[in-house]
């Protein structure tokens, strides 16, 4: 079990890749784009926890739309570095038919949690279905999936800060950063 000891030590050694500053200007164009494609409607946002709270958060307020907003909770990590099974922890309560719907997630991966969740959405009835993310990882095979709107890209590595934790901890580091390669 990882412990705050362990976590801080991480944060420590670990290679800032985007400063609280970058980050924050990604989260301006990212809004800008929506407001862009939202104009006039009236989305259904869904925020992934735990990772997408943070981007939520400092997204929700740059948008202009008359929006609803609510969580659903699908994770393949549960406090590991690698992700397994997904696990469907909440579902959003918001019905879905017809509406645009809008999921804000921290990073994606390859791919399949937001793979599973647009599926879901998709036969729960939404009108349309797009994504945005924080952080795209550059991988060497495809993802699956592409998001509508990504923020930043990394590298194919352990990433953490802004909503991405590092085994439980480090969701609220103040810039984006990689663990330690050994």
């Amino acid at each position: 079990m990882t412990t705050a000891r362990e976590a801080e030590r991480v944060m420590q050694e670990a290679e800032c890749l985007y400063s609280r500053q970058q980050v924050d200007a990604a989260i301006d164009r990212i809004a800008s784009l929506i407001n862009a494609d939202y104009d006039g409607l009236s989305p259904v946002v869904l925020c992934v926890m735990n990772g997408g709270v943070v981007l939520a958060g400092h997204l929700l307020t740059r948008l202009s739309a008359v929006l609803e907003c609510d969580y659903l909770h699908a994770t393949r990590y549960r406090g590991e570095t690698s992700g397994g099974e997904l696990v469907w922890k909440h579902h959003h309560e918001i019905a879905l038919n017809g509406r645009d719907v809008l999921v804000l997630d921290d990073i994606l991966d390859y791919g399949e949690t937001l793979r599973a969740i647009r599926d879901a959405c998709l036969r729960e009835g939404a009108g349309s279905f797009r994504a945005a993310v924080l952080v795209r990882k550059i991988h060497d095979q495809p993802q699956g999936i592409e998001a509508d709107y990504v923020g930043l890209e990394v590298p194919d590595r352990y990433v953490f800060g802004y909503g991405m934790d590092y085994k439980g901890f480090l969701r609220n580091a103040p810039g984006i950063y990689a663990v330690r390669e050994s």
